[in-house]
């Protein structure tokens, strides 16, 4: 699945560590997470994207991006708040309007600032990506459960070696693509070919 997150809180809140949880090791962006989690002073919203809306022919990813990042920040946002968003799209301001409407859409009318790196830049958007990193690793983790005899899944990621085989896995036995992969994927058709 696709997730995004918003986290709502003060900025002395947000533990001194955080950063984009891509430069974090898996360890210190669960520890960042629970503390946030833990916390009476931070709200989060989280917004998941499952595999078969993604693969919906009638939409985008793009389009899908920003519903996700709009219901997040809904989840949390008050009149007036400002939200900084991790522009997910080539224009910043164009991604940043969108996110906003999608907000405005579910109630809270907010100011966004998007823009690209911003988990790199702002804490409070480094928060909401170690939130939405740890919500989905949690989901892909889970999904080793649902299919133990084709498992590891990996990472879920479509470069991941280890997703890759588990796909191969799954498709030599089955046929077909586990409810959890992504059809629209590039990976996911090369699979099937072979």
């Amino acid at each position: 699945p696709m997730v995004a997150a918003a986290v709502r809180a003060r900025p002395e809140s947000i533990p001194a560590d955080v950063d984009d949880s891509k430069r974090l090791q898996a360890a210190t962006r669960e520890s960042i997470a629970a503390t946030l989690r833990d916390s009476d002073r931070v709200d989060i919203g989280i917004a998941t994207v499952p595999t078969d809306r993604i693969d919906d022919p009638e939409t985008d990813m793009n389009s899908l991006t920003v519903a996700a990042h709009a219901e997040a920040a809904a989840a949390v946002a008050t009149d007036g708040d400002r939200v900084v968003a991790d522009a997910g799209d080539v224009d910043a301001a164009r991604f940043g309007r969108r996110v906003g409407d999608g907000v405005a859409e579910q109630g809270p009318s907010v100011a966004v600032n998007a823009e690209h790196g911003a988990d790199a830049t702002y804490p409070l958007a480094a928060a909401a990506s170690v939130i939405a990193k740890v919500a989905r690793d949690a989901r892909i983790a889970a999904l080793g459960s649902e299919y133990p005899e084709h498992g590891p899944v990996g990472s879920g990621y479509p470069s991941d070696p280890e997703t890759r085989a588990f796909l191969r896995r799954y498709v030599g036995d089955t046929g077909d693509l586990p409810e959890c992969a992504r059809a629209s994927w590039s990976t996911a058709d090369d699979v099937l070919a072979a």
